[in-house]
This record gives C-alpha cells, sequence and structure tokens, in this order.
C-alpha cells in the first residue's frame, strides 16, 4: 500500500494489526508508532524492524492514523494531535463509546472510520465490524486493508459497541475453559496432543452442529443426555448477563 501509516498506541490491539498485515505480506510506504510509554513501542520494534518509533506529532502527520487508545485517553489525545492532522487524513478508531462524531469534531476531519477489532485478526481470522464517516475519503481503499485482518463487513455505528460485547470480547468468555478442558484431558488419560486434538475437533463440530444443523436449539442441547455441569447453568447464564450487559452499559455512548 503505497501510503503512510501511524498508530497511536503500541499495544495489543496495533501488534495484533501489524501481525495481520504481515501475514498478508503488506507493505507501507512507512509505519510510525507513538505510545505513552516508550518501553512499550521498542518491545513492538523488535518484534516489526520495518516501524518507526515516532513522536506524537510525526504520527499525526501520516496518511492513514490508527487510534489505539483506551477511550477515556482518547478525546485529549485529540486535542494534542489536532494542529498536525491534515484535512485529507483518515482516522481510523478502534476504541468503542467515542463516536464518529466527537472524533470529527475534535479533528475537524471528515474522514473517519471506525473498526471494532478482533484478537483472532492475528491470524487473519476474524469478524470485524466497521462504519464510515459520510463522504469518508478512500473508503474502498481501507476497506480493502481492513478486510485483510479477516471477515469485514459494514454497519451502522449504533450496533458496534454491541459486536464489541458479542464479536471482539467472545473469545475470552470461552478460551480459559477450552484450555482448562485440555488440562483435564490430560489428567483423566490423553497426552498433550490427544488432548489439543480433541478439544479442537470436538469444538469444531460442536459449533457445527449448533449453526448448521437446522436443529432448534432444545433439539440441540437434547442430543447429549447427560450435562455434568447442567445444574450450574442457570449460574453461569446469570453471571454472563450481569457482567456482559454490564460492561456493555459502560462503553456505549
Amino acid at each position: 500500500m503505497e501510503k503512510s501509516i501511524g498508530f497511536i498506541g503500541a499495544g495489543r490491539v496495533t501488534n495484533i494489526l501489524l501481525q495481520a498485515f504481515k501475514n498478508k505480506n503488506v507493505s507501507f510506504k512507512s509505519i510510525h508508532v507513538y505510545d505513552t510509554n516508550n518501553e512499550v513501542s521498542e518491545k513492538l520494534k523488535q518484534k516489526f524492524l520495518e516501524i518507526n518509533v515516532s513522536d506524537l506529532a510525526s504520527v499525526a502527520r501520516q496518511e492513514i492514523i490508527f487510534i489505539a487508545l483506551h477511550p477515556p485517553v482518547i478525546m485529549e489525545t485529540l486535542a494534542k494531535i489536532k494542529e498536525f492532522v491534515k484535512a485529507e487524513t483518515v482516522i481510523i478508531s478502534l476504541a468503542p463509546k467515542i463516536t464518529s462524531e466527537k472524533i470529527s469534531d475534535a479533528l475537524a476531519n471528515n474522514n473517519i472510520v471506525r473498526l471494532i477489532p478482533n484478537a483472532t485478526s492475528y491470524i487473519n481470522e476474524s469478524y470485524n465490524p466497521v462504519c464510515f464517516s459520510d463522504n469518508c475519503k478512500d473508503k474502498k481503499e481501507i476497506f480493502e486493508l481492513l478486510s485483510l485482518c479477516g471477515t469485514t463487513f459494514e454497519t451502522v455505528e449504533s450496533k458496534l459497541e454491541a459486536y464489541a460485547i458479542s464479536s471482539a470480547m467472545l473469545p475470552t468468555y470461552f478460551w480459559f475453559q477450552w484450555f482448562e478442558m485440555i488440562e483435564i484431558a490430560k489428567q483423566i488419560g490423553l497426552n498433550e496432543d490427544e488432548s489439543k486434538k480433541t478439544i479442537e475437533e470436538s469444538l469444531k463440530a460442536a459449533l457445527n452442529t449448533a449453526f448448521k444443523s437446522g436443529l432448534s436449539q432444545s433439539e440441540i442441547i437434547d442430543l447429549i443426555p447427560v450435562k455434568p455441569i447442567g445444574e450450574n447453568e442457570t449460574q453461569i447464564k446469570e453471571i454472563l448477563n450481569s457482567k456482559l450487559i454490564g460492561l456493555f452499559n459502560k462503553i456505549k455512548p
């Protein structure tokens, strides 16, 4: 891609996106990264030698800028970069809560993109909702770039936070359980490889049964008569509802 890009924030999501682009052999005119913690930036550079660890003003002068920050610090950061951002610069925000309108007003820039990134973009297999401000410059080119991260689709801005809860954060509700099942399988007689293969293949089959069998929810659940943790299902559902709906209420605009 013959454009320069910048990342404000050098943490997890920047690492994920850079890895996704690297997997697809994408090259840029230049890549500049800034973080308030220089150690974080330098650690990222050790992995991606092509990036330039820069100051905030330099990053803000790039043609495409990714805002890879948590919502509480975004507005104050936008105020710091306003004088350096050009009208034609494309701003891609990776955070929930802060709307396109707020970003546009803060920067006097109408080229705003909001993406809810997924950790699974690390292997280019993700489900990424994106929205563009009206008349956003280079929309087709930006969409193609983001699509390298996985399945990327356009949606209305009002649904982004719902996708953050139901897609972006989804793996963290289950990953620890899957890894625990690998350990349990090892404890009861399978070796490391057998345990991993068993959990992986069984999960794939379970997902396909849930979404491709044509059976109803009750019919699917009834396929297995023994339910070892059935007595805890109500508690688990209550935890999910309480924690996730509570989190959604915190991150929605």
